[in-house]
Parts: structure tokens; sequence; C-alpha cells
């Protein structure tokens, strides 16, 4: 929806046609920014690339697991206690 707005075009058409067209079983298609249709990206040579949605997904991974990491070690760190 974003990439059809930001290049002026009606995104809700837009957006329908493609649902549309996946409902359909084309799963190739993809917004064609040049002249505002639905296209078929294959054709294009638009493509996505497997490792980078791997990568991403690894990253993200690798990222909870720090964070979790780092709330364990605020939890377990002892409070300091003054002398009284």
């Amino acid at each position: 929806k974003t990439i059809a707005e930001n290049g002026g075009y009606d995104s809700t058409e837009l957006v329908t046609q493609l649902r549309a067209a996946h409902n359909k079983g084309q799963s190739s298609a993809g917004l064609n920014m040049n002249d505002g249709t639905i296209g078929d990206m294959k054709e294009t040579g638009i493509i996505e690339c497997f490792r980078v949605k791997c990568q991403s997904l690894v990253s993200a991974a690798e990222a909870a697991e720090m964070i979790i990491r780092v709330d364990e070690v605020i939890t377990c760190v002892p409070r300091q206690r003054g002398e009284e």
C-alpha cells in the first residue's frame, strides 16, 4: 500500500487487484510501478532473494535472544546494600 501511495497511484485499487490476483493463484503478481498496474514480477525481473529473508529471520532471533539475556542479567544482579 505504501509503495503505491508513494508512487502516486490509487493504493486501495491496486492492493485490491493484487489480492485478487494472488487468490487466483498468481503467486508472482506484484505492483508494476512503471505504469501503475499489477504485473508478473518474474517477467519484470524483480525477485527477492531467499537468503535475505533467511538472514532477516536469523537476525531477529539473535536480537530477541540478546534482549532476553540482558533482561536475565539485570534481574540476577544483587542490589548493593549500604552498611548501617
